[in-house]
C-alpha cells in the first residue's frame, strides 16, 4: 500500500480524497495555484506545494509541474480526482514514466475510451447497444447527408469530448452547418481535437449511468445505477440512486451491459458507463468516463462501498473482496450541485445538519470564490430509507443551507425538488426546457 499520495486537484474533491487517505493512514500532498493559497485543501493535507499561477493552464493542468511536486515530496502515487488531468492519457503516461502510480486506468485505456467514436465502435463489436449514429464526420456536407439518413433531430458531438463541450442539438437541416462549425471550434478549443460524430437524438430519454469497479485480476463489480437526467446546458444539476425509472429487470440488463463494456475495454479501477434510456426501457451506450464522477457519493450511500478508497486499493494491486452478488441497493440518496452564478467572497456560511445530511465543500466564511475554475461550490447529499423521505430531507437541507455574499443556485434547486415531475420520478433530460417553478403539484 502507498504511504504518500499527491492529490492533483482542488476544492471539494481534493478534500474528499485527503479524508479517505487519512482514514487509510496515508500521508497526503496537496498542490495549489497562487489563487488557491488559502484554500481549505492546502490546510488539510500533510504537505502543500504551489505549482503555478491562477490559471488552470499554469497550475492544475501542468502535468510536468505536478509530477515534479510528487517526486520532490516523495509521493508514490497521484490521485487526479475529476476534471483537470483525470482523463488525460499523456499525464497518466507521464506518471508511469517517472515511476509514479496514476490512481485510475492506464493511459492506453483512457485514450481508447476517450475517443468517443472509437469507444462506440468497440461497444458495437461487443454486443453493447449503441445509439444510432455515425463515425467521425469529414465536414458539414457529410453531416447533412448523415442527418438526412438518421432523421432529425440529431446530436453533434465531439469525439474527444466531455463535460458538455462540443455538443449541439440540431432540429432542422438549415441549422446543421452552423452548429457543426460551432461545435468543431468549441471542441478544438476545449480538447485540441475538433473531430465530430453524430447520434440520433432520443427524446424523451433518461440519462442513466452505471458505476463500476474493476481490479487487476479481472474482477468487475457494478454498484448500481445513478439517475442524472436533471441537466442544464448539458451539465448535471441533480443526481440520485437508485433511479426511479429503472426496474429490477432493466437494472440487471444495465449491469450486464456495463460489465461487457468494461471487459471489452480491459478496464481497471473505477469507471462509469453512461446510457440513454427511452420510455420503453431500451437503453443505449453513450460513453465511458474513466475517472471518479462528481456524483459518486450517492452510490456510496446506497451500497456502503467507499469508491475513493477502492480506487486507491486497486491502484496498489489489492483485489476486490466482494462480488456482484454482494451489492444490494439500500434506501435512496440524492445529490444537488450548488453552483456559484457569480464569483465573490463568502460573507456568511452555514451548512445544513442532521442524520444522513452532508455538504461536501471547500467553503468557509471569508473565503474568496475564484473566477478561474469550475463554478461548483459544493454538493449537498442526503440519504433516507425511501425516495419520498430523501426528497423531503433534501428540501429541508436546501432551505437550511446559507451561502451569503456569493450568488448561487440554491433557490433553483429548491424549486426543482419541489416540482411535481421530479417528485414522481417522471422526468427526462429535457426537464429544464419545460421547468416551471410554480408547478409543485
Amino acid at each position: 500500500m502507498f504511504t504518500k499520495i499527491l492529490i492533483a486537484n482542488r476544492g471539494e474533491i481534493a478534500i474528499r480524497i485527503i479524508r479517505a487517505c487519512k482514514e487509510m493512514g496515508i500521508s497526503t500532498v496537496a498542490v495549489y495555484s497562487q489563487a488557491d493559497k488559502e484554500s481549505l485543501h492546502t490546510a488539510l493535507a500533510d504537505q502543500a506545494v504551489c505549482v503555478g499561477g491562477a490559471r488552470a493552464d499554469d497550475s492544475y493542468l501542468d502535468g510536468k509541474r505536478i509530477v515534479s511536486a510528487a517526486l520532490a515530496t516523495g509521493a508514490q502515487a497521484i490521485h487526479p480526482g475529476y476534471g483537470f488531468l483525470s482523463e488525460n492519457a499523456e499525464f497518466a503516461q507521464l506518471c508511469r514514466q517517472y515511476g509514479l502510480t496514476f490512481i485510475g486506468p492506464s493511459a492506453e485505456i483512457i485514450s481508447k475510451m476517450g475517443d468517443k467514436e472509437a469507444a462506440r465502435k468497440l461497444m458495437r463489436e461487443n454486443g453493447v447497444p449503441v445509439t444510432p449514429g455515425t463515425d467521425v464526420l469529414e465536414g458539414p456536407e457529410e453531416a447533412l447527408k448523415a442527418a438526412k439518413s438518421i432523421g432529425y433531430p440529431v446530436m453533434i458531438k465531439a469525439s474527444a469530448g466531455g463535460g458538455g463541450k462540443g455538443i449541439r442539438l440540431v432540429e432542422r437541416p438549415e441549422d446543421l452547418e452552423r452548429s457543426f462549425r460551432t461545435a468543431c471550434a468549441e471542441a478544438e478549443k476545449a480538447f485540441g481535437d475538433g473531430r465530430l460524430y453524430m447520434e440520433k437524438y432520443l427524446a424523451p430519454a433518461k440519462h442513466i449511468e452505471v458505476q463500476l469497479l474493476a481490479d487487476h485480476d479481472g474482477n468487475i463489480v457494478c454498484l448500481g445505477e445513478r439517475e442524472c437526467s436533471i441537466q442544464k446546458n448539458h451539465q448535471k444539476l441533480i443526481e440520485e440512486s437508485p433511479s426511479p425509472g429503472v426496474n429490477p429487470e432493466t437494472r440487471e440488463k444495465l449491469v450486464q451491459a456495463a460489465t461487457s463494456a468494461a471487459r471489452a475495454a480491459g478496464y481497471v479501477n473505477a469507471g462509469t458507463v453512461e446510457f440513454l434510456m427511452d420510455k420503453s426501457g431500451k437503453f443505449y451506450f453513450m460513453e465511458m468516463n474513466t475517472r471518479l464522477q462528481v456524483e459518486h457519493p450517492v452510490t456510496e450511500l446506497v451500497t456502503g462501498v467507499d469508491i475513493v478508497k477502492w480506487q486507491i486499493r486497486i491502484a496498489a494491486g489489492v483485489p476486490l473482496d466482494f462480488t456482484q452478488k454482494d451489492i444490494q441497493l439500500q434506501g435512496a440518496a440524492i445529490e444537488c450541485r450548488i453552483n456559484a452564478t457569480k464569483s465573490s467572497r463568502v460573507e456568511f456560511f452555514h451548512p445544513p445538519g442532521g442524520p444522513w445530511v452532508r455538504f461536501d465543500t471547500f467553503l468557509y466564511q471569508g473565503c474568496d470564490i475564484s473566477p478561474y475554475y469550475d463554478s461548483m461550490l459544493g454538493k449537498l447529499i442526503v440519504y433516507s430509507s425511501t425516495r419520498g423521505e430523501a426528497i423531503r430531507k433534501m428540501q429541508s437541507a436546501l432551505c437550511e443551507l446559507l451561502i451569503d455574499g456569493v450568488e448561487n443556485n440554491i433557490e433553483e434547486q429548491i424549486d426543482i425538488v419541489r416540482d411535481r415531475r421530479f417528485r414522481a420520478g417522471d422526468y427526462y433530460t429535457d426537464f429544464i426546457k419545460y421547468f416551471n417553478p410554480k408547478d409543485k403539484g
